[in-house]
């Protein structure tokens, strides 16, 4: 009679468990150092598709990758998004934005618009899970820089017209100046 081992091959290696538990400490990290993300479900999409909405939003700056279910449940757990745990079913794809608070969600939502098989779940913002509607009102707002632009703007508003104020007050004065000097020379 031989002896065979027996062997578990439901648990994993050490060596197997460790590259997991790094992966998932590393995808904690990027969630923690987004600024917003947008989870979607890419279940048949196709290979040109595919590529052209990678290149969309690595061209935006975004981070998209497919991701298991399990590990972005524990990863988000760790980045203090544990409310993402409700849409973390069937087939996930997250990007993520460092930098850029709309990019995921417009790329993604207009895609999603003419291409069924993205589905947008949900996402976040500044730490704060939002449903799959606020990512589409998201999605909707202007860019960060159009939005500074337009405070700006606002702010300038006043300091503009308190110095066409001023600058007619002085054309007024120079005009006055001017007149007292023609009827003195008269």
């Amino acid at each position: 009679m031989i002896f065979i081992p027996e062997v578990n091959s439901t648990l994993p290696s050490e060596k197997i468990l460790q590259q997991k538990q790094e992966y998932v400490e590393q995808l904690a990290e990027k969630l923690k150092s987004s600024v917003a993300g947008v989870i979607v479900s890419y279940k048949g999409i196709n290979v040109a598709d595919d590529t052209k909405l990678r290149r969309e939003l690595r061209e935006a700056g975004v981070h998209y990758a497919v991701v298991k279910n399990t590990m972005l449940r524990r990863a988000a757990e760790k980045a203090g998004l544990s409310d993402l745990d409700s849409v973390l079913e069937g087939s996930t794809a997250l990007a993520l934005s460092e930098s850029d608070h709309v990019a995921a969600a417009k790329i993604l939502s207009k895609f999603a618009e003419t291409n069924k098989a993205i589905e947008v779940k949900a996402g976040f913002v500044e730490g704060k899970v939002i449903g799959k509607d606020a990512v589409g009102e998201l999605a909707k707002m202007p860019p960060k820089e159009v939005l500074v632009a337009k405070a700006l703007g606002g702010l300038n508003a006043p300091i503009s017209g308190f110095v066409c104020v001023l600058n007619a007050n002085l054309r007024g004065l120079v005009v006055a100046l001017n007149a007292i000097a023609e009827q003195k020379q008269a």
